[in-house]
């Protein structure tokens, strides 16, 4: 198995993409640490882990606290005494032109996905560099190179994560510490699922247009990318045998965008 006793923290993985990505380090050997806000649902999820036989636990982690952040993995490595990979996969939307966008959602998208990423790979960090290995992997989107109508605030924060991720390569390299990003197109997550009829008021058209005319008309086929497809490029990352794969963006996404 790929992971075999890799401790692997993973942010929001309660459900959506994070839960498939908590799946597959599973079975690949991984003790998983599913970290999210909703500590019903994160202990569930790591229950269930646990009943089919593989090695898990829930931490409650909001990614914006800086406390919460630091207990949590000390938390982990209490109980696992290191932490080889993170996910950093917490995240949100807003939909909103720009025009009536209210600070406070701006700040808010800027603070799960910016401000969580650097603070769980400052926290993580800690421990890679002292066990001088480590692989950190961000959750990105293809809106980390590409813009759309309506997501000014979203589009901003993967970007940004792309930056932050070539200069935690560059500086992790000297510890044998990676970092990537995975770049998925649309995934048919409840948070997208939520952005369908918000979107179709917004722009004023159908429900049905909002997925075939905004969402997949650029990829190759019409489909939507699967959380099993960015589970499988979750596991490349965290597996890579070599410092060769570090500081890049992968897509997954139908080849909505090619590079």
């Amino acid at each position: 198995m790929r992971l075999q006793n890799k401790v692997a923290i993973i942010t929001g993985a309660a459900s959506g993409i994070g839960n498939a990505i908590a799946k597959k380090y599973a079975a690949e050997g991984a003790k998983v640490v599913i970290a999210d806000l909703d500590s019903d649902h994160a202990e569930l999820a790591a229950k269930s882990l646990r009943e089919e036989g593989h090695e898990a636990m829930s931490v409650v982690m909001d990614v914006t606290n800086e406390d919460q952040v630091n207990k949590g993995v000390e938390k982990v490595v209490a109980a696992y005494d290191k932490v080889d990979v993170l996910v950093s996969n917490a995240g949100i939307q807003v939909i909103s032109p720009v025009e009536s966008l209210p600070l406070a959602d701006w700040k808010r998208m800027l603070a799960i996905h910016l401000d969580g990423a650097f603070l769980t790979t400052r926290a993580c960090l800690k421990y890679m560099y002292k066990q001088n290995s480590g692989s950190i992997i961000y959750m990105g989107s293809v809106h980390s190179k590409e813009a759309s109508l309506l997501k000014a605030p979203y589009v901003t924060a993967k970007h940004g994560l792309i930056g932050l991720c070539k200069v935690v390569a560059k500086e992790g390299i000297k510890h044998n510490v990676r970092a990537n990003v995975i770049c998925p197109g649309f995934v048919r997550t409840p948070l997208v699922d939520k952005q369908i009829p918000e979107q179709a008021k917004d722009l004023g058209i159908s429900e049905d247009d909002v997925v075939k005319k905004i969402m997949l008309k650029d990829t190759i086929d019409g489909e939507f990318t699967t959380a099993e497809d960015v589970a499988e490029i979750a596991l490349l990352f965290a597996s890579f045998d070599s410092n060769a794969l570090t500081g890049q963006s992968l897509l997954v996404s139908h080849g909505w965008f090619m590079q």
